[in-house]
């Protein structure tokens, strides 16, 4: 499949999942159910004709309104839409460039180990970036962040994370912690002064220490913050984000995304309280500009880290 063909493909992909994910945006923080009703005008609660449901096309044609009560739709439906068909797009030109770097190595084992770990990847990032869109408006709208979104998140990063784990080679991932004898398991009940974690041991122990990291410390952030202040400055909804971050892509991209959105939010505030729109108690949606920092370390996290590393 040629690269375009196959970003055309994502596109219309993002599309379709763009529309179910304003479902989300619009019920998960009522606490409604994704499934019923159908989709309906928010005005007139008159079913969406399956026509008038078409992704942007349809809001399109509509002149973004509803065909029966005529009553304005948001445009935010679209954007949503077009925002998943973009990073749908994006990863999938992103990871197909990746592969054929991959198919051109001549070694086959080299190949099918590496295609499996750029493909779960791939997938990784296309469910992560659907996640971080939806948070991303949700807190926008709303300063909340459903636990129908965080916690599947955290748990879903967990099992590519096993994925992972199947492809691995022969020793690949093998960490010796001590000892110079021959190598035995951190498991063995025999001590010949060897200690070792094997490769899934290293990635499954590593995923926790991310993801626990990660949550600690902003809970503690939350706590310091707390004592200083005597009111509540993070909420758990934004602990579960980062770790949920964590979970997809490791510790130190999950510590971008954060310094990412802190900066992002903190321009945010400067911004609105110039405009005399905002005070020191105003409340911020910080998972939203998290959920950026997350979409910029999910494409550029690699680069940016091993570009700071050079500057220690």
């Amino acid at each position: 499949m040629s690269p375009l063909v196959f970003e055309i493909v994502a596109f219309v992909l993002g599309l379709l999942f763009g529309s179910f994910l304003n479902v989300c945006i619009a019920r998960l923080p009522r606490h409604e159910s994704l499934w019923h009703p159908r989709s309906h005008c928010p005005h007139c609660s008159k079913t969406i004709r399956w026509y008038d449901n078409i992704p942007v096309l349809s809001w399109i044609l509509l002149r973004g309104r509803c065909r029966d009560c005529g009553e304005s739709i948001s445009w935010r439906y679209p954007a949503v839409e077009l925002a998943t068909a973009i990073w749908f797009t994006l990863v999938a030109a992103v990871f197909n460039a990746r592969l054929l770097n991959v198919l051109h190595e001549q070694v086959p084992a080299f190949q099918t180990e590496h295609l499996a770990d750029q493909s779960i990847a791939g997938i990784a990032a296309l469910i992560l970036g659907f996640l971080l869109i939806g948070l991303l408006v949700m807190d926008w709208r709303t300063h909340t962040l459903p636990n129908a979104f965080t916690t599947p998140g955290i748990a879903i990063g967990f099992f590519l994370t096993c994925c992972q784990i199947i492809f691995l080679g022969p020793k690949e991932g093998d960490v010796m912690l001590h000892g110079k004898n021959p190598i035995t398991s951190a498991g063995s009940t025999v001590d010949k002064g060897n200690l070792i974690l094997t490769g899934p041991e290293h990635i499954v122990l590593g995923w926790l220490a991310s993801v626990a990291a990660a949550a600690c410390l902003l809970l503690l952030i939350r706590f310091l913050y707390q004592k200083l202040r005597g009111r509540e400055g993070l909420g758990l909804g934004d602990v579960k984000l980062i770790a949920m971050i964590a979970a997809f892509l490791s510790f130190w991209p999950a510590m971008l995304s954060l310094f990412v959105g802190v900066v992002l939010c903190s321009l945010f505030a400067v911004t609105l309280m110039a405009r005399g729109k905002a005070n020191a108690t105003t409340q911020l949606p910080l998972g939203t500009f998290l959920c950026i920092g997350g979409l910029v370390a999910t494409l550029f996290g690699a680069p940016l880290i091993a570009w700071y590393s050079t500057l220690l």
